[in-house]
C-alpha cells in the first residue's frame, strides 16, 4: 500500500521527474525488509543428552528398585536420542507367603532447541514442563492427588503424588517429579505397591527417594554438557553457559 500511495503522489505533483517516486519505493522496500527479518533467538544452553540408562548409578537403582530385573535398564524407543530419550527399571521383591513389594522407576529426558516460529529453547522447555505437570496431575483414576514444588532440583521442579487402584494388582503409590534445567525437561516416575498381603509403601518416603533420584539425573545432564565431556566435541559445547544455579542445586 505504501508503494501505491507514493506512486499516486508522484504522478500528481509532476515536478520532480519521478525522483520522489523512486525514493519512496526504495524507502518502502527497506522498511519491508526490516519488518521481515526475524528477531534472533538465544541459543540453547544444553546441546546433548546423556544416555538415559546411565543417568542413575547402579546403587541408586538398587536402592529404589529392590531385586531389579536388569540394573542396566530398558531403553525406550526414540527416533532421535539427542532430543528425546528414556529408560526404565522394574523389580519384584518376593517374600513368599508374606507377599511381595513391586517397584517401577523411569527417567525420561526431553531437550529443546531454539527455533523461529516456535520460540527459544528455554521458553519451549518451560511450556513442556507445565504440560508434564498437568498431565501427571490429571492422570485418569488418580486419587488423593497432591502437587508441590520440589526444592533444590534443577531450575524448577514439581512433585506430583497420587494413589492408583489397579484392582487385583493392588493400590499403587505414584510419584512423578518433573524437573526443568535450562532447555531440558526431566520426568522421573516412581511407583510401588505391596502385593499379596504386603503393606503398601509409604508415599512420603517414595517422594523423597524420587526427588533424590531426579537430582542425580539433573547432575548427569549437566555433566554431559560440560566442555570435554565424554562423547562431546568442541562443537557440541553449550553456546550459552549452563545454569550455575541449576548445577549447584543438583550437587
Amino acid at each position: 500500500m505504501a508503494l501505491t500511495a507514493a506512486a499516486a503522489c508522484s504522478s500528481g505533483s509532476g515536478d520532480d521527474g519521478g525522483k520522489s517516486d523512486s525514493g519512496a519505493s526504495s524507502s518502502a522496500s527497506k522498511g519491508a525488509e526490516g519488518k521481515d527479518k526475524p528477531a534472533s533467538l538465544e541459543a540453547a544452553a544444553y546441546k546433548q543428552l546423556p544416555a538415559a540408562c546411565k543417568v542413575l548409578s547402579e546403587k541408586t537403582v538398587e536402592d529404589l528398585v529392590p531385586k531389579v530385573e536388569d540394573k542396566s535398564g530398558k531403553t525406550g524407543k526414540s527416533t532421535d536420542v539427542t532430543t528425546r530419550s528414556s529408560c526404565s527399571w522394574t523389580g519384584l521383591d518376593t517374600n513368599g507367603v508374606d507377599g511381595s513389594q513391586f517397584r517401577w522407576l523411569s527417567a525420561s529426558l526431553m531437550r529443546f532447541e531454539s527455533e523461529q516460529g516456535l520460540g527459544s529453547a528455554e521458553d519451549r522447555a518451560k511450556d513442556y514442563f507445565k504440560k508434564q505437570v498437568a498431565a501427571a496431575s490429571g492422570t485418569e483414576g488418580a486419587k488423593n492427588v497432591k502437587s508441590e514444588p520440589a526444592a533444590g532440583v534443577g531450575d524448577q521442579a514439581t512433585t506430583v503424588r497420587y494413589d492408583l487402584d489397579k484392582g487385583k494388582l493392588g493400590d499403587y503409590k505414584q510419584q512423578t517429579v518433573v524437573t526443568r534445567i535450562e532447555n531440558v525437561v526431566v520426568t522421573l516416575d516412581y511407583n510401588g505397591a505391596g502385593l499379596a498381603g504386603e503393606k503398601a509403601p509409604k508415599a512420603t518416603d517414595m517422594a523423597k527417594d524420587a526427588e533424590k533420584a531426579a537430582k542425580e539425573v539433573v547432575a548427569s545432564v549437566t555433566a554431559a554438557n560440560k566442555e570435554g565431556a565424554e562423547g562431546a566435541s568442541p562443537s557440541d559445547s553449550p553456546s550459552k553457559k549452563p545454569s550455575d544455579k541449576a548445577s549447584s542445586k543438583s550437587s
